[in-house]
């Protein structure tokens, strides 16, 4: 068989059948691929499209030669062929992004990536002109990540009619959740396509509480067919995560904790590619149990950041905290904390071994909020974030590890952050203001770099190496090491709140 199609490595691969089947294809048709390549076979589950248009997506891991087969009970559906060439992948596309060295990311040529994401929950249900702007403005931020709802939500601030029902409408104000809207999600995997080529990971929020037209009501049947078939549109693109809800626990009273779990299972039998997958809780008490092993990590809603270590270690998985508040203005307290403080909250996860999430909240004539319906940014923490992700990159490798951790003691580490990956601190104070500091530091004397850095103004001077202090007294020995100073050396600090401290061979 002789190829007669090219695409790159982690790009998609689309077979289109045109049949007529009897019945609903939606509740009544299974259609299947099966993708090969030498010996290598790979199941891939295809999906109705309307107008009696049948597709199977593929994204392929591996350059050469492939083969597709189609297998259905449907004879028309059954048994069609192709062929295609996978080449090296285009510049810039690094493939799905996976679990590395167990607490952080890397995408799958190990490229290493650090989750810096927003929320946007339904910026695919306003109007185009709308979301053209949220995807400009995403492509000047410093974000690589959004939080998006395949549902549009209703909640204050975000009450306006979708651009597309999900579901087709009944007439009497209802939907019948057994046909699907295809322009709906059509338009929905399309928007996720736009984001991979701006390098945007897109976290899908699967299910949520938020809702005037039913779509959180579904029957347990109707709930497992949506999530199979969400699964089937748009597992094939590269920048996919699974997030089964937004405040789950909100909705334990119509979808039990087995259904949950199932929800899991499903997306593991029907996704090939083995898409990020977890879940979001909404009362602090109430998360779910990441330590499952369907559960590849932790997605966090709790404003106490200084918890973040302690996550890590309940949980043994990569600390994400989508929600530690966001910047604004509305009355709600969550939406109302200052960009200076959201930028201290980002520091203190980020040297405490996890990963945080920005969301913009500022009231608007309009009811225009970022966080519900994109638009464009006017607060003044994304600069701030992004002057943090852009360290983050200059020096770690393998993903920073906190100091708690290194040392096995909490002292001052529950205090302060901070952390290390190979030879390359950082120490960050927050709301301590130190006029000198050694612990975390080298124990061995060298040629180091010292910075100060102003994690507001975004500065870096260089910080004046002078003798470690020896305390006169601690109830925390273990920081003195028999009297002695506890570092090689020490810095010079202004005394100022908010600064960190990096540290590393010189160049």
């Amino acid at each position: 068989m002789t190829s007669s199609t090219t695409i790159s490595k982690w790009d998609i691969f689309e077979h289109a059948i045109e049949a007529e089947v009897a019945g609903n294809p939606y509740t009544e048709t299974e259609f299947r691929g099966v993708f090969r390549h030498e010996n290598r076979a790979v199941r891939v589950p295809g999906f109705y499209d309307g107008n009696g248009v049948f597709i199977v997506r593929f994204m392929p891991d591996t350059e050469g030669e492939w083969t597709l087969t189609t297998e259905s009970e449907v004879a028309a559906l059954d048994g069609a062929t192709a062929s295609f060439t996978v080449t090296a992948p285009r510049e810039g596309v690094h493939g799905p992004v996976r679990v590395r060295n167990r607490m952080h990311f890397a995408h799958a040529d190990d490229t290493p990536y650090f989750p810096f994401g927003t929320t946007c929950y339904a910026w695919t249900h306003q109007p185009l002109a709308m979301q053209d702007k949220t995807l400009k403005t995403l492509a000047a931020s410093p974000f690589n990540k959004i939080r998006m709802c395949v549902f549009p939500k209703d909640y204050p601030y975000n009450e306006n009619e979708p651009l597309h029902d999900v579901f087709e409408p009944v007439g009497d104000g209802t939907y019948d959740y057994d046909r699907p809207n295809f322009a709906a999600f059509r338009h929905f995997e399309t928007q996720i396509g736009r984001l991979a080529e701006r390098g945007i990971e897109a976290d899908i929020i699967i299910f949520h509480p938020y809702d005037r037209w039913g779509n959180c009501t579904m029957s347990e049947e109707q709930d497992f067919r949506y999530l199979k078939y969400l699964v089937a549109r748009i597992a094939a693109y590269r920048n996919v995560w699974w997030s089964l809800a937004n405040e789950y626990d909100f909705l334990l009273d119509v979808k039990p904790m087995t259904r949950w779990d199932r929800f899991f299972h499903i997306i593991e039998e029907n996704d090939p590619y083995r898409h990020l997958k977890s879940i979001h809780n909404g009362d602090p008490d109430m998360c779910y149990d990441h330590r499952k092993p369907w559960v590849d990590h932790v997605c966090m809603q709790n404003w106490d950041v200084k918890k973040t270590s302690e996550w890590r270690r309940d949980y043994g998985k990569p600390v994400v905290n989508d929600e530690p508040e966001y910047e604004g203005n509305i009355f709600q307290s969550w939406g109302s904390i200052t960009a200076r403080e959201l930028v201290h909250r980002f520091w203190i996860t980020v040297l405490k071994g996890g990963y945080a999430g920005h969301g913009e909240t500022y009231a608007h004539p309009q009811d225009l909020l970022w966080w519900a319906k994109g638009g464009e940014l006017t607060g003044e923490s994304p600069r701030r974030i992004g002057f943090l992700l852009d360290l983050i990159k200059e020096d770690v490798r393998n993903g920073l590890t906190p100091f708690d951790e290194i040392t096995g003691h909490g002292f001052p580490w529950n205090r302060v952050s901070g952390a290390r990956d190979g030879d390359v601190t950082f120490v960050y104070f927050g709301e301590h203001r130190p006029v000198i500091w050694s612990t975390g530091f080298p124990l061995q004397d060298g040629d180091y770099e010292i910075d100060i850095i102003d994690t507001w103004n975004m500065t870096i001077t260089p910080g004046k190496k002078v003798p470690a202090p020896v305390p006169r007294a601690t109830r925390h020995a273990d920081v003195v090491r028999g009297g002695k100073a506890d570092a090689a050396f020490g810095v010079e600090l202004p005394g100022k709140p908010y600064l960190a401290v990096r540290v590393r061979p010189r160049k």
